[in-house]
């Protein structure tokens, strides 16, 4: 057995505080029991604190989160989905081990995923051996990652920053508030969850809740994840003296930020659909807690009203499968369902949220089939809401945050459960030098069906619409890009009741060099038109359809290397092609391209 080991097992035979360079855990309370042992007893029989949507049984433990807490007893770590089979961290946990210099497998090895899964285990088994296991990690955690003075600015190479940066990034810490609320609710019956622990458990949580109230990140849903969750803590854990200040600052900023993040139109301003979602699941979170625990009245009706408002987004730009389109950062989909079942609960009015909770059993559709949301650039173009339909959403709006890639004018086409031309993706987030560099290459613009310059990215992401109409017919948008430095992308889609689609994209001002439309399509084997400038999917099922670019100036046709990504660190291969003609100072060029419904 290494020295490391040895050393490890004869700490945790000693008293857990022997350990804790902290106060008391009775200087962080209000409360009149002076013991360890009669606190464990006060937490198990509370009453008056609501978690909704959280079962304590652990009956909904799935087969792969049994894995993960059977993985956990031999320190095989789930950490992140990209990342399979689950590494090994260790007999002595090293909460250091860094096997892929990807930022996101070390962020998150500190959210401790398999923490819950080993809860729900230890409650559907009674096996005290997951409650052991969860214990001895916890208190291995808290001895490896001790907190230090924390300046996020002083980490921005992160290739060689300290553990720090990593253990105690403020979005871990708020994920940890979560989970551990959900890991004390589990484990409280355990003879592992001593007084002693108990008392570790809330001093470090105690720690927890101070870091964020001390390191809030500026902006964007890391600040939103972090104040909800704060938010969550003080009205779990009311005991605390804090609570009612770190209650307080949580609600001012998600009140103010709600109004700072959300565009007029609905959609959030990292123009992200994963995000987006993220957020309304903040604010709603945040909202349903304080029904649950009769706090509602911290949230004033404006609050409500944005949220309804970004679920309308929501239902708008998703495909009758429920599926979102994937532009940006985007990897896998969510369980839409079970989210609009919540949302129904608060906004029973709403027909189309109740529509999309029972599966078109109950509820209606909108009045209407396309809806613009110009502020933020968003255009869903469709002729029906059922598994028939076809639907088109484009994204052209102003500059978004990190996540959002630089597309303007881009788009995905659905039809018949269909995407035939799903965006790129996101692949992966972050790292080294190699991983950055396989981020940059889902990122390009030209990988997306939208215009460049010489297949360059945009240097300008500004988009505004000119106009928009609807009516039975048609729907026709047009939006207008400062794309380059001397080069101005129109872009004007007329959507037909059929589905077809007309594309009349111009580039004009002073920029000379190769412009190029791109189209990126799903996995398939189409038919291809060099000569003509076409293509035609051949699926055996009839859902096909056909494109075709056309240009007053002569056309180069090219097949590109295409790739799509549905999933963290996996990708497909899929035909990619560009139309490309030359232009001169001052010259307007011009695009025009069909898309057609087919049954062949």
């Amino acid at each position: 057995m290494r020295l490391t080991t040895i050393i490890a097992t004869l700490l945790l035979t000693l008293p857990l505080t022997a350990f804790s360079q902290n106060p008391d855990v009775f200087e962080l309370l209000n409360t009149k029991i002076t013991d360890k042992d009669s606190l464990v007893t006060y937490f198990r029989n509370r009453t008056g604190i609501s978690l909704p949507g959280f079962d304590p049984t652990g009956s909904d433990i799935t087969p792969e989160e049994q894995k993960w807490a059977d993985d956990a007893l031999k320190h095989i770590f789930f950490v992140h989905s990209g990342y399979q089979p689950s590494y090994f961290y260790g007999d002595d946990i090293n909460w250091q081990y860094w096997p892929v210099k990807d930022n996101e497998l070390r962020w998150q090895l500190h959210r401790m995923k398999w923490w819950v899964p080993l809860g729900k285990a230890y409650r559907q088994t009674g096996d005290e051996k997951y409650a052991k296991e969860w214990t001895e990690e916890f208190v291995d955690w808290i001895r490896k990652n001790p907190l230090g003075d924390y300046k996020e600015e002083d980490a921005k190479d992160l290739m060689t920053a300290d553990n720090m940066y990593f253990a105690w990034r403020p979005l871990e810490v708020s994920d940890r508030l979560e989970m551990q609320i959900k890991q004390f609710i589990l484990f409280l019956p355990s003879e592992y969850f001593t007084g002693d622990f108990l008392s570790e458990f809330l001093i470090n949580y105690h720690r927890q809740c101070r870091h964020i109230m001390a390191h809030f990140s500026k902006q964007g849903n890391h600040l939103l994840f972090q104040a909800q969750r704060l938010l969550s803590a003080s009205i779990f854990f009311p005991e605390f003296k804090d609570a009612s200040v770190w209650r307080a600052k949580a609600i001012e900023i998600l009140n103010t930020q709600i109004a700072k993040q959300v565009y007029p139109d609905g959609m959030q301003y990292e123009l992200d659909p994963h995000y987006h979602l993220e957020s309304i699941n903040i604010f709603f979170n945040a909202l349903r807690i304080c029904d649950a625990n009769g706090l509602r009245a911290a949230f004033p009706q404006s609050y409500i009203a944005t949220v309804h408002k970004m679920i309308e987004v929501v239902y708008n730009y998703s495909y009758p499968d429920y599926a979102n389109p994937m532009f940006s950062d985007f990897h896998g989909q969510h369980e839409m369902i079970p989210l609009y079942e919540e949302w129904a609960k608060v906004f029973p009015d709403d027909g189309m949220i109740t529509w999309q909770a029972t599966k078109g059993k109950e509820g209606k559709t909108p009045d209407y089939l396309s809806r613009e949301f110009p502020v933020s650039g968003i255009y869903c173009l469709r002729n029906g809401w059922t598994s028939e339909a076809t639907v088109m959403i484009m994204k052209a709006g102003p500059k978004g945050e990190w996540h959002c890639q630089p597309d303007n004018g881009t788009f995905e086409y659905w039809r018949k459960g269909r995407n035939f031309f799903p965006d790129s993706g996101g692949y992966v987030y972050s790292g080294d030098e190699e991983v950055n560099k396989q981020r940059a290459w889902f990122r390009q613009t030209s990988v997306h069906n939208t215009l460049t310059l010489d297949y360059r990215n945009l240097d300008t992401t500004q988009s505004h619409c000119l106009s928009w109409t609807s009516d039975s017919s048609f729907t026709i948008v047009s939006v207008l890009n400062p794309s380059y430095e001397g080069l101005t992308h129109k872009r004007t889609v007329t959507f037909a009741k059929d589905g077809s689609v007309l594309i009349v994209d111009t580039a004009s001002g002073t920029a000379e060099g190769k412009v190029a439309v791109h189209y990126n399509l799903l996995e398939c084997d189409p038919i291809e038109d060099y000569e003509n400038h076409t293509l035609r999917t051949k699926f055996k099922d009839g859902n096909n359809i056909s494109l075709c670019v056309m240009s007053p100036s002569k056309l180069t046709m090219l097949r590109k290397e295409g790739k799509v990504s549905f999933s963290y660190k996996h990708y497909n291969p899929r035909p990619a092609y560009s139309f490309s003609l030359l232009k001169r100072n001052g010259e307007t060029v011009t695009f025009v391209t069909l898309i057609k419904p087919s049954s062949e």
